[in-house]
């Protein structure tokens, strides 16, 4: 940590991760065979108005709406694990200094918040948006994986790992970058809006399905 854009890159249980590792590779092949003029941007977990991220399903409003019922969340392991999440206008501004960039050609670039947060952190700054206090059960993430297959991928094969990014390099190419908007302000503002916007909520009933399913499983566990 943090990890640099020579870091390996590889994902042993993410069919998702895997093929974007291909597209890199087939990419770069065709820009050696063609001259084509090729960048490479790694964002990660980036968030806007109309998302609220979480290791489940971040596009929409629904894991704010479990708090607001005061429903239970978990977290893989401990919950302690650091994770980068970024502001998509704090992206922007990586992105676009890189456009038509010709020192950019044929580099690749993280382009992420320099602020890390525990899931635990980051659950709590979602419920003091909503205000309600989040209730976090905290779960191993191999239990979470046999509750729930389809999580195999999203948690063991990423968001049970640390998730921090060097940023420097970008930051040589594009003088401007810089991300100016903590996860507490973001979050604020994703809540705030969505509430006003309640045809963008996109509500995502698997998110709840999943949730519960795992939690009643844990807790007929704990209870044995």
């Amino acid at each position: 940590m943090p990890i640099t854009e020579e870091a390996p890159l590889g994902n042993a249980f993410w069919d998702y991760a895997q093929r974007k590792v291909a597209c890199e590779q087939w990419l770069r092949q065709q820009a050696a065979a063609s001259r084509f003029p090729l960048t490479i941007v790694r964002p990660s977990h980036t968030y806007s108005k109309r998302w609220i991220p979480n290791i489940l399903a971040s596009s929409s409003y629904s894991f704010a709406a479990r708090l607001e019922k005061g429903k239970p969340v978990f977290v893989p392991d401990e919950g302690e694990n650091p994770w980068t999440l970024t502001a998509a206008t704090d992206f922007a501004v990586g992105l676009a200094g890189l456009v038509g960039n010709p020192k950019a050609i044929g580099e690749a670039f993280h382009i992420t918040s320099d602020e890390a947060l525990t899931w635990n952190q980051i659950y709590q700054e979602i419920g003091a948006a909503v205000g309600k206090a989040p209730e976090i059960v905290k779960v191993p993430t191999e239990f979470l994986c046999q509750a729930a297959p389809e999580l195999t991928g999203p948690l063991k094969g990423d968001k049970s790992h640390p998730g921090v990014f060097d940023n420097s390099k970008v930051k040589r190419f594009v003088s401007d970058f810089q991300c100016r908007k903590p996860f507490r302000t973001g979050i604020r503002e994703s809540v705030a809006w969505l509430r006003a916007h309640p045809e963008q909520q996109n509500l995502n009933p698997q998110l709840d399905a999943t949730m519960d399913q795992v939690l009643t499983a844990w807790k007929k566990r704990s209870a044995g």
